[in-house]
């Protein structure tokens, strides 16, 4: 046998394994990735109070009878134009913490609030929101993203 032949067999016997191992493709997405395997997406790199949290509370706490209007439970108005000015470096009036901590979520007694864990950090009442079901976690998950981006009035 010529000494190319010997060479060329390892190499071609060794290409015949690879593609052996590579599939058929069943499995993958358009990109080529595995299906199943791409965690779901989480709040946005930057969250903002007019385009991701005004929104929530504007269908959610801001409501006749709630946190709107000109008499709001616990003087606690999150209406547009106003959520930021009530919350962000208020203290509460129900728990030691700040509303709003901003960088802090965990320190932030809005968070604990809406999770339901507001009795762990002093606090008292009921989760909120009250009426119309408790919020989804990707809402949750908007409002920690934009307190610890900074709660910036934007």
């Amino acid at each position: 046998m010529s000494p190319r032949k010997l060479t060329s067999f390892p190499l071609a016997a060794s290409l015949l394994a690879v593609a052996a191992c590579v599939g058929e493709g069943t499995g993958l997405d358009a990109n080529g990735e595995p299906l199943g395997t791409v965690p779901p997406p989480g709040p946005p790199a930057t969250a903002t109070l007019s385009g991701d949290v005004q929104p929530i509370f504007t269908a959610n706490c801001a409501l006749s009878g709630c946190h709107a209007g000109a008499n709001p439970t616990l003087g606690l108005n999150l209406s547009s134009g106003l959520a930021f000015q009530n919350i962000v470096d208020v203290p509460s009036i129900e728990s030691p913490l700040l509303r709003v901590r901003p960088l802090r979520p965990d320190s932030s007694y809005l968070v604990h609030k809406v999770q339901g864990t507001q009795l762990s950090v002093g606090g008292s009442g009921g989760r909120m929101p009250p009426i119309g079901g408790d919020l989804t976690q990707a809402e949750i998950d908007l409002i920690r993203a934009w307190i610890t981006d900074g709660a910036e009035d934007n």
